[in-house]
Protein backbone atom coordinates (compact mmCIF):
# COMPACT_ATOMS: atom_id res chain seq x y z
CA UNK A 1 0.00 0.00 0.00
CA UNK A 2 2.75 2.44 0.95
CA UNK A 3 4.72 1.70 -2.22
CA UNK A 4 1.87 2.70 -4.53
CA UNK A 5 0.06 5.48 -2.71
CA UNK A 6 2.11 8.35 -4.20
CA UNK A 7 3.20 6.74 -7.46
CA UNK A 8 2.17 8.03 -10.89
CA UNK A 9 1.55 5.03 -13.11
CA UNK A 10 0.76 4.54 -16.79
CA UNK A 11 -0.90 1.23 -17.67
CA UNK A 12 -0.95 0.67 -21.43
CA UNK A 13 -3.79 -1.66 -22.31
CA UNK A 14 -5.37 -0.71 -18.99
CA UNK A 15 -8.87 -0.87 -20.47
CA UNK A 16 -8.31 -4.39 -21.77
CA UNK A 17 -8.82 -7.80 -20.22
CA UNK A 18 -5.66 -8.04 -18.10
CA UNK A 19 -5.28 -4.27 -17.82
CA UNK A 20 -8.69 -3.79 -16.22
CA UNK A 21 -7.72 -6.19 -13.42
CA UNK A 22 -4.28 -4.58 -13.00
CA UNK A 23 -5.88 -1.14 -12.65
CA UNK A 24 -8.38 -2.47 -10.10
CA UNK A 25 -5.55 -4.05 -8.13
CA UNK A 26 -3.54 -0.80 -8.25
CA UNK A 27 -6.49 1.05 -6.76
CA UNK A 28 -6.86 -1.57 -4.05
CA UNK A 29 -3.21 -1.00 -3.20
CA UNK A 30 -3.74 2.74 -2.77
CA UNK A 31 -2.56 4.09 -6.14
CA UNK A 32 -4.52 7.22 -7.07
CA UNK A 33 -2.64 8.58 -10.10
CA UNK A 34 -3.25 6.00 -12.83
CA UNK A 35 -3.31 6.93 -16.51
CA UNK A 36 -4.87 4.51 -18.98
CA UNK A 37 -4.20 5.68 -22.57
CA UNK A 38 -7.08 4.95 -24.92
CA UNK A 39 -6.38 4.14 -28.56
CA UNK A 40 -8.68 6.88 -29.89
CA UNK A 41 -6.48 9.46 -28.14
CA UNK A 42 -3.07 7.77 -28.15
CA UNK A 43 -1.99 5.50 -31.01
CA UNK A 44 0.94 3.86 -29.24
CA UNK A 45 2.50 2.83 -32.53
CA UNK A 46 3.28 6.52 -33.13
CA UNK A 47 6.17 8.37 -31.50
CA UNK A 48 4.26 11.63 -31.14
CA UNK A 49 1.43 9.93 -29.25
CA UNK A 50 3.87 8.34 -26.81
CA UNK A 51 5.59 11.66 -26.17
CA UNK A 52 2.23 13.32 -25.52
CA UNK A 53 1.28 10.52 -23.14
CA UNK A 54 4.47 10.77 -21.11
CA UNK A 55 4.32 14.57 -21.05
CA UNK A 56 0.72 14.49 -19.83
CA UNK A 57 0.98 11.68 -17.25
CA UNK A 58 4.59 12.23 -16.04
CA UNK A 59 4.72 8.59 -14.88
CA UNK A 60 7.25 7.11 -12.50
CA UNK A 61 6.27 3.58 -13.55
CA UNK A 62 5.03 2.29 -16.91
CA UNK A 63 3.28 -1.10 -16.98
CA UNK A 64 3.16 -2.13 -20.63
CA UNK A 65 0.28 -4.53 -21.21
CA UNK A 66 -1.07 -3.26 -24.53
CA UNK A 67 -0.83 -5.85 -27.30
CA UNK A 68 -2.52 -7.03 -30.45
CA UNK A 69 -3.49 -10.59 -29.54
CA UNK A 70 -5.69 -13.48 -30.60
CA UNK A 71 -6.01 -17.23 -30.83
CA UNK A 72 -4.51 -19.54 -33.45
CA UNK A 73 -6.95 -18.42 -36.15
CA UNK A 74 -6.24 -14.71 -35.67
CA UNK A 75 -2.47 -15.30 -35.58
CA UNK A 76 -2.59 -17.24 -38.86
CA UNK A 77 -4.71 -14.57 -40.52
CA UNK A 78 -2.74 -11.49 -39.39
CA UNK A 79 0.93 -12.46 -38.80
CA UNK A 80 2.31 -9.23 -40.28
CA UNK A 81 0.04 -6.96 -38.26
CA UNK A 82 0.68 -8.92 -35.08
CA UNK A 83 4.45 -8.61 -35.57
CA UNK A 84 4.60 -4.94 -36.54
CA UNK A 85 2.06 -3.54 -34.10
CA UNK A 86 3.47 -5.34 -31.08
CA UNK A 87 7.12 -4.69 -31.92
CA UNK A 88 6.88 -1.01 -32.82
CA UNK A 89 4.60 -0.21 -29.89
CA UNK A 90 6.83 -1.81 -27.25
CA UNK A 91 10.14 -0.61 -28.69
CA UNK A 92 9.06 3.03 -28.82
CA UNK A 93 7.37 2.97 -25.42
CA UNK A 94 10.54 1.67 -23.81
CA UNK A 95 12.87 3.96 -25.74
CA UNK A 96 10.96 7.11 -24.80
CA UNK A 97 10.53 5.92 -21.22
CA UNK A 98 14.33 5.78 -21.07
CA UNK A 99 14.69 9.22 -22.63
CA UNK A 100 12.06 10.61 -20.26
CA UNK A 101 13.98 9.15 -17.28
CA UNK A 102 11.00 7.10 -16.11
CA UNK A 103 12.17 5.15 -13.09
CA UNK A 104 10.74 1.71 -13.96
CA UNK A 105 9.34 -0.03 -17.04
CA UNK A 106 7.41 -3.27 -16.52
CA UNK A 107 7.13 -5.17 -19.80
CA UNK A 108 4.66 -8.04 -20.00
CA UNK A 109 5.67 -10.51 -22.71
CA UNK A 110 4.09 -13.77 -23.82
CA UNK A 111 4.51 -17.48 -23.38
CA UNK A 112 4.44 -17.69 -27.19
CA UNK A 113 8.05 -16.48 -27.11
CA UNK A 114 9.22 -19.94 -26.02
CA UNK A 115 10.50 -22.43 -28.62
CA UNK A 116 7.97 -24.87 -30.04
CA UNK A 117 9.71 -27.85 -28.46
CA UNK A 118 10.78 -26.62 -25.04
CA UNK A 119 11.58 -29.12 -22.26
CA UNK A 120 8.77 -29.19 -19.69
CA UNK A 121 8.54 -27.37 -17.37
CA UNK A 122 9.64 -24.27 -19.32
CA UNK A 123 12.59 -22.59 -17.63
CA UNK A 124 13.49 -19.00 -18.43
CA UNK A 125 16.93 -20.19 -19.56
CA UNK A 126 15.26 -22.14 -22.41
CA UNK A 127 13.88 -19.07 -24.20
CA UNK A 128 16.61 -19.08 -26.83
CA UNK A 129 16.93 -22.81 -27.57
CA UNK A 130 14.73 -22.83 -30.68
CA UNK A 131 12.09 -21.18 -32.87
CA UNK A 132 8.55 -20.54 -31.56
CA UNK A 133 5.52 -22.53 -32.69
CA UNK A 134 4.84 -21.43 -36.26
CA UNK A 135 1.20 -20.31 -35.91
CA UNK A 136 2.09 -17.58 -33.40
CA UNK A 137 5.81 -17.04 -34.05
CA UNK A 138 5.53 -13.47 -35.44
CA UNK A 139 3.65 -12.34 -32.33
CA UNK A 140 5.94 -14.26 -29.98
CA UNK A 141 9.12 -12.95 -31.58
CA UNK A 142 7.88 -9.34 -31.60
CA UNK A 143 7.30 -9.52 -27.85
CA UNK A 144 10.57 -11.40 -27.35
CA UNK A 145 12.53 -8.55 -28.89
CA UNK A 146 11.37 -6.39 -25.99
CA UNK A 147 13.31 -8.69 -23.66
CA UNK A 148 16.42 -8.06 -25.76
CA UNK A 149 15.77 -4.32 -25.62
CA UNK A 150 15.10 -4.42 -21.87
CA UNK A 151 18.36 -6.21 -21.11
CA UNK A 152 20.39 -4.08 -23.54
CA UNK A 153 19.04 -0.84 -22.04
CA UNK A 154 19.84 -2.01 -18.52
CA UNK A 155 23.38 -2.90 -19.62
CA UNK A 156 24.13 0.31 -21.54
CA UNK A 157 21.97 2.93 -19.83
CA UNK A 158 21.21 1.47 -16.39
CA UNK A 159 17.52 1.64 -17.31
CA UNK A 160 15.34 -0.25 -14.82
CA UNK A 161 13.18 -2.44 -17.03
CA UNK A 162 11.85 -5.88 -16.09
CA UNK A 163 10.29 -8.55 -18.31
CA UNK A 164 7.52 -10.93 -17.27
CA UNK A 165 6.21 -14.03 -19.09
CA UNK A 166 2.64 -14.88 -18.11
CA UNK A 167 1.17 -18.16 -19.28
CA UNK A 168 -2.28 -18.25 -20.97
CA UNK A 169 -4.70 -16.05 -19.01
CA UNK A 170 -8.44 -16.44 -18.51
CA UNK A 171 -11.18 -15.03 -16.32
CA UNK A 172 -14.05 -12.52 -16.17
CA UNK A 173 -13.81 -9.89 -18.90
CA UNK A 174 -12.02 -12.18 -21.36
CA UNK A 175 -12.58 -11.95 -25.12
CA UNK A 176 -15.36 -14.34 -26.18
CA UNK A 177 -15.35 -13.49 -29.89
CA UNK A 178 -15.02 -16.64 -32.02
CA UNK A 179 -12.66 -14.98 -34.51
CA UNK A 180 -10.06 -13.79 -32.01
CA UNK A 181 -10.61 -15.52 -28.65
CA UNK A 182 -8.33 -18.02 -26.95
CA UNK A 183 -9.31 -21.58 -26.09
CA UNK A 184 -11.07 -21.16 -22.73
CA UNK A 185 -13.50 -18.36 -23.69
CA UNK A 186 -14.12 -20.01 -27.07
CA UNK A 187 -15.05 -23.31 -25.43
CA UNK A 188 -17.18 -21.66 -22.75
CA UNK A 189 -19.17 -19.80 -25.39
CA UNK A 190 -19.61 -22.92 -27.54
CA UNK A 191 -20.85 -25.03 -24.63
CA UNK A 192 -23.19 -22.38 -23.22
CA UNK A 193 -24.74 -21.71 -26.63
CA UNK A 194 -25.02 -25.43 -27.41
CA UNK A 195 -26.75 -26.05 -24.07
CA UNK A 196 -29.13 -23.14 -24.61
CA UNK A 197 -29.96 -24.30 -28.14
CA UNK A 198 -30.22 -27.96 -27.06
CA UNK A 199 -27.60 -29.03 -29.58
CA UNK A 200 -26.20 -32.55 -29.51
CA UNK A 201 -22.53 -31.79 -30.10
CA UNK A 202 -19.93 -29.05 -30.45
CA UNK A 203 -16.80 -28.97 -32.64
CA UNK A 204 -13.40 -28.28 -31.07
CA UNK A 205 -10.15 -27.57 -32.91
CA UNK A 206 -7.25 -30.01 -33.14
CA UNK A 207 -6.81 -33.43 -31.60
CA UNK A 208 -7.13 -32.33 -27.98
CA UNK A 209 -3.75 -33.87 -27.16
CA UNK A 210 -1.86 -30.59 -26.69
CA UNK A 211 -1.52 -29.42 -23.10
CA UNK A 212 -1.69 -25.96 -21.59
CA UNK A 213 -1.23 -24.15 -18.32
CA UNK A 214 -3.63 -21.36 -17.41
CA UNK A 215 -3.38 -18.48 -14.95
CA UNK A 216 -6.46 -16.78 -13.53
CA UNK A 217 -6.37 -13.10 -14.49
CA UNK A 218 -6.67 -11.75 -10.94
CA UNK A 219 -3.65 -13.84 -9.91
CA UNK A 220 -1.75 -12.46 -12.90
CA UNK A 221 -2.55 -8.87 -11.90
CA UNK A 222 -1.23 -9.49 -8.40
CA UNK A 223 1.95 -11.06 -9.80
CA UNK A 224 2.64 -8.08 -12.07
CA UNK A 225 2.32 -5.59 -9.24
CA UNK A 226 4.44 -7.69 -6.89
CA UNK A 227 7.15 -7.73 -9.56
CA UNK A 228 6.84 -3.98 -10.06
CA UNK A 229 7.31 -3.47 -6.33
CA UNK A 230 10.06 -5.96 -5.59
CA UNK A 231 11.90 -7.15 -8.72
CA UNK A 232 14.78 -5.21 -10.28
CA UNK A 233 16.86 -7.67 -12.29
CA UNK A 234 17.45 -8.27 -16.04
CA UNK A 235 16.37 -11.92 -16.10
CA UNK A 236 12.88 -12.72 -17.44
CA UNK A 237 10.37 -14.23 -15.02
CA UNK A 238 7.66 -16.81 -15.69
CA UNK A 239 4.21 -16.24 -14.22
CA UNK A 240 2.00 -19.31 -14.02
CA UNK A 241 -0.17 -21.59 -11.90
CA UNK A 242 1.80 -24.83 -12.05
CA UNK A 243 -1.26 -26.79 -13.32
CA UNK A 244 -1.05 -28.56 -16.70
CA UNK A 245 -4.09 -29.93 -18.52
CA UNK A 246 -4.67 -31.33 -22.01
CA UNK A 247 -7.10 -29.45 -24.23
CA UNK A 248 -9.24 -32.60 -24.33
CA UNK A 249 -9.52 -32.75 -20.54
CA UNK A 250 -10.09 -28.99 -20.43
CA UNK A 251 -12.97 -29.32 -22.89
CA UNK A 252 -14.65 -32.05 -20.85
CA UNK A 253 -14.17 -30.04 -17.65
CA UNK A 254 -15.80 -26.96 -19.20
CA UNK A 255 -18.56 -29.14 -20.65
CA UNK A 256 -19.36 -30.43 -17.16
CA UNK A 257 -19.19 -27.00 -15.52
CA UNK A 258 -21.52 -25.45 -18.11
CA UNK A 259 -24.02 -28.29 -17.86
CA UNK A 260 -23.84 -29.29 -21.54
CA UNK A 261 -24.73 -32.95 -22.02
CA UNK A 262 -23.81 -33.45 -25.67
CA UNK A 263 -20.70 -34.79 -27.40
CA UNK A 264 -17.45 -33.16 -28.51
CA UNK A 265 -16.25 -33.67 -32.09
CA UNK A 266 -12.58 -32.93 -32.75
CA UNK A 267 -11.68 -31.23 -36.04
CA UNK A 268 -8.22 -32.71 -36.58
CA UNK A 269 -7.69 -30.66 -39.74
CA UNK A 270 -7.06 -27.66 -37.48
CA UNK A 271 -3.69 -27.26 -35.69
CA UNK A 272 -3.03 -28.06 -32.04
CA UNK A 273 -0.43 -25.30 -31.65
CA UNK A 274 2.53 -25.84 -29.33
CA UNK A 275 2.50 -29.47 -28.04
CA UNK A 276 2.89 -28.67 -24.33
CA UNK A 277 3.00 -25.64 -22.05
CA UNK A 278 3.93 -25.80 -18.39
CA UNK A 279 6.13 -23.26 -16.66
CA UNK A 280 8.77 -23.49 -13.98
CA UNK A 281 7.53 -20.68 -11.72
CA UNK A 282 10.17 -21.01 -8.99
CA UNK A 283 11.90 -17.74 -9.94
CA UNK A 284 8.73 -15.69 -9.36
CA UNK A 285 8.22 -17.28 -5.97
CA UNK A 286 11.86 -16.83 -5.01
CA UNK A 287 12.30 -13.26 -6.26
CA UNK A 288 9.02 -11.60 -5.27
CA UNK A 289 6.93 -14.19 -3.45
CA UNK A 290 4.31 -14.89 -6.09
CA UNK A 291 2.26 -18.07 -6.03
CA UNK A 292 -1.10 -18.49 -7.80
CA UNK A 293 -4.07 -18.95 -5.46
CA UNK A 294 -6.94 -19.80 -7.84
CA UNK A 295 -7.33 -23.40 -9.00
CA UNK A 296 -8.35 -24.03 -12.60
CA UNK A 297 -11.74 -25.46 -11.60
CA UNK A 298 -12.54 -22.50 -9.35
CA UNK A 299 -11.35 -20.00 -11.95
CA UNK A 300 -13.43 -21.65 -14.66
CA UNK A 301 -16.53 -21.54 -12.44
CA UNK A 302 -16.04 -17.82 -11.87
CA UNK A 303 -15.48 -17.19 -15.58
CA UNK A 304 -18.53 -19.20 -16.65
CA UNK A 305 -20.71 -17.46 -14.06
CA UNK A 306 -19.51 -14.06 -15.31
CA UNK A 307 -20.12 -14.95 -18.96
CA UNK A 308 -23.60 -16.29 -18.28
CA UNK A 309 -24.53 -13.20 -16.27
CA UNK A 310 -23.33 -10.94 -19.10
CA UNK A 311 -25.19 -12.87 -21.80
CA UNK A 312 -28.34 -12.94 -19.66
CA UNK A 313 -28.09 -9.20 -19.16
CA UNK A 314 -27.68 -8.62 -22.91
CA UNK A 315 -30.66 -10.83 -23.66
CA UNK A 316 -32.81 -8.88 -21.22
CA UNK A 317 -31.70 -5.56 -22.72
CA UNK A 318 -32.46 -6.82 -26.26
CA UNK A 319 -35.89 -7.98 -25.21
CA UNK A 320 -36.65 -4.59 -23.69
Amino acid sequence: MEFWCKKRVVVTGGAGFLGHHVVDELRRRGCHEITVPRSKEYDLREKEAILRLYDHARPEIVIHLAAVVGGIGANRKHPGSFFYDNAVMGIQLMEHARRSKISKFVCVGTICAYPKFTPVPFREEDLWTGYPEETNAPYGLAKKMLLVQSQAYRQEFGFNSIYLLPVNLYGPGDNFDYESSHVIPALIRKFVEARTNQEKNIIAWGTGSASREFLYVEDAAQAILLAAEKYDKPDPVNLGSGEEITIRDLAYLIRDLTGFRGEITWNTNEPDGQPRRLLDTSRAQREFGFRAHTSLRDGLKKTIDWYESITASRSTTSAD
